[in-house]
């Protein structure tokens, strides 16, 4: 079968399993609804701003290409929730092209048949699809960059391809909008690419020189157009804190912020999910020592890569702010080491060791994606839509413009507001005093938030709120645990809401 067929299924076979119930899947994570309200605004014109003001703290890349499938596709009608439902389905298709993508570039390094064992294996593995059906930036991230190393490997083979110089063009454009979706790219972009001109690895200095100095076009001319319109000091107040919160100066989000649970009890608790993704990941340094044992260009320019996407994680995992969809940014590297690295199973062996070394891969091909296909059909299987769900109770109970107190949200204010704030009035009111004065009667509790110390208040604090309250609404769900709507007794002294709200 030709490559292009093969990526072709790779891609059809990817989007799919990310499609199935796409809309109860998975529950709304806080980022997806800043994000999608981003994309909105992106649509309207100007650079993406939240009701907060102006956004810089990313780049606006996934924001204008969400506003871009808005227009084209009509998907900007309907309420908040069905707008991120959406763009999840964005995201499914551009993990197809990512699936696509990799069969392409492991068929270019190495063999069809590894091209479609990688894409079969993205497919399927969990983590990924877990990644992919959100509406977060990593998904158009990746597809950026493997289209960008797709183009720039022929240009470390001994024999360079027609047009080289298009080619290295071509390849740091791709880069630089990799860096315009997220700029922490950079350090698996730009960072390789330094490392391979200072080492003349890779492809001729020349066009390594080439491509680096077009990656940072698309940025440079972002810059320019923020500074033109008078928002750099906007600019630069947002990009110096989010690089403290790279450096992990400031730890306000991940495994590494103060009170959040502990990275390994997480990995624990998902290890009967994820298991073929840790242990392809347990393989990392093996992937790159095979690697570096090959001196030709493609394997030193893949290597680099790979390199990059690990030491961003370690330094992620050691100081820096380590959330869960960085680890993504490594193991799409790490499944393309793997697939041009190590043994396929084979008809015939020439000696007993290669004929263990293909038993071996034979087996962990099988556990890599039969294992994943288990778990994928069970967890398409149950709904973890709760907000989906409380949404519609409340817009059927509530009337619009209800005080609603919510506890959960760290820096934001959390899933609960972005959620629910185009119809009702929601916030932090848990003091007596607020709710008092705000005539709050009602409170927002997704339990799991509260029990790993993300929210804004206290276990204690919580309990003690909802043991006079009444439950009206209750959705046990994977992501949120139990989440819950309770009608609370205003205090002494306060005016009640108006009558035949929520009685």
């Amino acid at each position: 079968m030709p490559t292009l067929a093969l990526a072709a299924l790779a891609a059809v076979v990817t989007s799919t399993l990310r499609l199935v119930a796409v809309d109860r899947s998975g529950d709304v994570f806080v980022d997806e609804l800043i994000y999608t309200e981003l994309g909105r605004s992106a649509g309207a014109g100007g650079f993406p701003r939240t009701e907060e003001g102006l956004f810089f703290l990313h780049p606006p890349g996934f924001f204008y290409l969400q506003a871009g499938w808005s227009r084209l596709f009509g998907t900007d009608g309907g309420d908040v929730l069905t707008q991120v439902h959406d763009v999840r389905v964005l995201n499914a298709l551009l993990a197809g092209v990512t699936a696509a993508l990799l069969v392409l570039l492991v068929a270019r390094v190495r063999s069809r048949a590894a091209g479609l064992i990688a894409g079969l294996v993205f497919a399927v593995d969990q983590f990924c699809v877990r990644q992919n059906d959100r509406a977060l930036l990593e998904t158009e991230t990746m597809v950026w960059v493997l289209a960008g190393y797709l183009v720039l490997i022929p240009l470390a083979r001994d024999k360079p391809p027609r047009r080289p110089r298009a080619r290295a063009v071509a390849a740091g454009l791709l880069f630089g909008l990799a860096i315009l979706t997220k700029d922490h790219s950079a350090l698996i972009t730009v960072l390789p690419l330094l490392a391979a001109f200072a080492l003349n690895w890779g492809p001729p200095r020349r066009f390594t020189a080439l491509t680096l100095a077009t990656a940072v076009v698309p940025y440079t001319v972002y810059l320019t157009l923020v500074r033109a319109f008078g928002h750099f000091d906007d600019f630069w107040y947002a990009k110096t804190t989010g690089l403290q919160r790279l450096l992990g100066i400031v730890q306000e989000t991940g495994f590494n912020a103060p009170g959040s649970p502990s990275l390994m009890g997480r990995l624990t608790a998902q290890l009967p999910e994820y298991a073929p993704t840790y242990a392809m990941l347990l393989l990392t340094p093996l992937a790159l020592y095979l690697l570096l044992r090959r001196k030709d260009g493609v394997h030193r320019m893949l290597a680099l890569f790979h390199a990059s996407a690990i030491l961003t994680l370690l330094y992620a995992f050691a100081l820096g702010t380590l959330e869960e969809q960085a680890l993504y940014l490594l193991f799409v590297p790490n499944l393309v080491a793997l697939a041009v690295t190590l043994p396929l199973p084979a008809r015939r062996a020439v000696t007993r060791r290669a004929a263990v070394a293909a038993g071996l891969s034979a087996a962990f091909l099988a556990c890599a994606i039969l294992g994943p296909a288990a778990v994928y059909a069970k967890d398409r299987g149950r709904a973890d839509d709760g907000f989906v769900q409380l949404r519609a109770y409340v817009t059927q109970h509530l009337p619009r413009g209800t005080t609603i107190a919510t506890v959960d949200g760290g820096t934001s204010r959390g899933v609960s507001h972005y959620a629910l704030n185009d119809l009702y009035r929601l916030d932090h009111w848990v003091s007596e005093e607020e709710r008092a004065y705000e005539r709050v009667e009602y409170l927002i509790v997704p339990w799991k938030v509260i029990e790993q110390g993300y929210g804004n208040t206290s276990m204690a604090e919580v309990e003690r709120l909802t043991e006079r309250g009444q439950l009206l609404f209750s959705f046990e769900g994977e992501m949120y645990g139990e989440l819950a709507l309770y009608r609370i007794p205003l205090p002494d002294g306060a005016r009640p809401a108006p009558e035949g709200i929520g009685r």
